[in-house]
């Protein structure tokens, strides 16, 4: 029997990653993930195109997938897929392609994209012809029955219940900026980056950015009498950006040659909707079992930071030193573009274990509202 040979990213691209209503505010969806497909699928050109996947959470419906890879000139013959896991969207649908490709082979571009600048306006169908429609900010993660929280206040409660102090938080996001800040300015993050509509560097690191700064900064979701930690300081911005990597199955890698990222695992995992940013702690170890590896085998971690404070409770849970986590800055500084953040990260481990040849192992992983988690391990290839 032949042995199973995974599909491996060969190429990944992400846009800057833009502050809601700022830098990229004018840019829809499938403009902002066009660029990315049309220099894929370009850089790329000697492999049949089979499919197109991208995450997205907020865009306009239909198929944003296929909206983009037209708006990017790839040919009408490939195919489009649009796939919502919440947060966890682009990192789900790069798990679709290396799906798609365990049967086939070619080429599958996949990522993820949000626009939360341009998101529609979205209001409920009045019940009776007396009513008015009701807007509202976002889809239901979970019955009401069995627990429906908002992100952030589900943050809050995690850190209160995973114990972690409002210090750590804090500690954690000033780092998170720093090393953003550093990682930009000293060039770090342009090999990845895709300038789009004269944007060329991500606009939410801020240098300077203090534990003490922070200190000053109220909770956002609940009082600190009531045990609220979080902040607006300590927690992820609402954001736009894309982000798409290559995949080809091992064959088509061999033919081409090159090093890459060797798509080992992936691990899916649910928890409790009340506890959402724990859904990331199965789904890693779920990814690590299938890859045969542990948390020491890694050589570049990329947990998606939504919050210190769950990024934190995460870790705890894990046994994973914090420190190892986001190396050159994470979402709490670059920022959070829900349907791209998962892919982001597959980007985040291309440069390091790829274009930088930093070590040969790497997770990513991201939670999801309504408590979900999506998880995955790669290989530095030759």
């Amino acid at each position: 029997m032949r042995p199973v040979e995974h599909p491996v990213i060969v190429a990944a691209l992400r846009t800057p990653i833009g502050t809601s209503g700022g830098a990229l505010a004018s840019v829809p969806a499938a403009e902002l993930a066009g660029p990315l497909l049309g220099a894929l699928a370009a850089a790329v050109p000697d492999v049949l195109l089979l499919d197109v996947v991208l995450g997205n959470c907020t865009g306009p419906g239909g198929d944003v997938a296929r909206v983009a890879a037209l708006t990017g000139g790839l040919p009408v013959e490939a195919p489009a897929l649009t796939v919502d896991r919440q947060c966890a969207s682009g990192l789900a649908a790069v798990g679709v392609a290396a799906a798609l490709l365990s049967t086939g082979t070619g080429l599958v571009l996949a990522g993820g994209v949000e626009s939360a600048s341009t998101a529609p306006l979205r209001f409920w169908r009045p019940k009776t012809s007396d009513d008015a429609p009701q807007r509202y900010d976002r889809a239901p993660f979970a019955p009401e029955h069995v627990g429906d929280p908002d992100m952030g206040l589900a943050a809050d409660v995690l850190a209160e219940k995973a114990g972690v102090t409002r210090e750590r938080q804090d500690e954690y996001a000033a780092r998170s900026h720093a090393l953003a800040c550093a990682t930009r300015d000293s060039g770090g993050f342009d090999p990845e980056v895709l300038p789009v509509a004269g944007v060329t560097r991500d606009q939410r690191p801020r240098a300077g950015l203090s534990v003490q700064r922070l200190s000053r900064l109220r909770p956002a979701f609940r009082d600190a009498a009531d045990g609220g930690t979080v902040t607006a300081g300590n927690a992820c911005g609402v954001s736009d950006g894309a982000a798409v990597v290559a995949l080809v199955d091992a064959d088509s890698h061999r033919r081409l040659g090159g090093p890459g990222l060797r798509v080992l695992a992936t691990g899916t995992a649910g928890v409790g909707p009340n506890l959402p940013g724990l859904g990331l702690v199965p789904a890693a170890r779920r990814a690590l079992d299938a890859a045969g590896l542990t948390l020491a085998d890694l050589d570049a971690v990329e947990l998606n930071e939504a919050f210190a404070g769950q990024v934190l409770a995460c870790c705890d849970a894990l046994g994973l030193d914090p420190s190892r986590v986001c190396v050159q800055g994470g979402a709490l500084g670059l920022g959070h573009p829900w349907g791209a953040s998962g892919a982001v990260l597959l980007v985040r481990l291309f440069s390091q274990l790829v274009r930088a040849g930093r070590g040969r192992y790497g997770l990513a992983a991201i939670a999801a509202g309504g408590g979900q988690g999506v998880a995955m391990v790669v290989e530095r290839c030759p």
